[in-house]
């Protein structure tokens, strides 16, 4: 079975990198089950799927991945995007509350999340976000920025 991962690295069933990744099982389970909890909970804590989608296509972008792009494009279509969360997506920067404050920390962790401190969890709090939101936020931001490096990873692999 094709998992986003091999989807995103292009590999198909007869590619020998395809089959490399399924000696680990676990691992080809756990990035696809991680990705369908960040992006697609059972519980979204107030963070919708269309949100989430159009900040893991502005993190994509942020990563110049092409291919999670428009992944990513296809999916938030199917989501009927509002134009703010459109704009988001794009990496726009003039968007109304709490999405600004949103963005502007997806944008500090996914480009350099060296110069993150807890002020920046401070304004993501005063923007409205409650505990379990910065929590799914910050699991969500962790999870594209490893799905576009993984994938990078294994188109490189690919292409050796």
């Amino acid at each position: 079975m094709i998992d986003a991962m091999d989807e995103a690295a292009g590999l198909s069933p007869d590619d020998a990198l395809f089959a490399a990744r399924r000696f680990r099982p676990e691992f080809v389970r756990g990035a696809e089950e991680c990705r369908l909890s960040v992006l697609h909970p059972a519980n979204d804590q107030g963070l919708a799927p269309n949100l989430r989608v159009a900040l893991a296509r502005r993190m994509a972008a942020l990563n110049a991945d092409p291919v999670l792009m428009a992944e990513y494009d296809v999916e938030l279509a199917q989501l009927g995007p509002m134009e703010q969360l459109l704009a988001l997506a794009r990496g726009e920067t003039d968007l109304n509350e709490p999405l600004a404050t949103i963005a502007r920390h997806v944008d500090l962790i996914t480009l350099t999340p060296k110069k993150a401190e807890a002020s920046h969890i401070a304004l993501l709090a005063q923007a409205g976000l409650n505990n379990p939101q910065i929590v799914a936020l910050s699991e969500l931001i962790a999870f594209v920025n490893f799905q576009t490096r993984v994938a990078t990873g294994l188109r490189l692999m690919r292409s050796a």
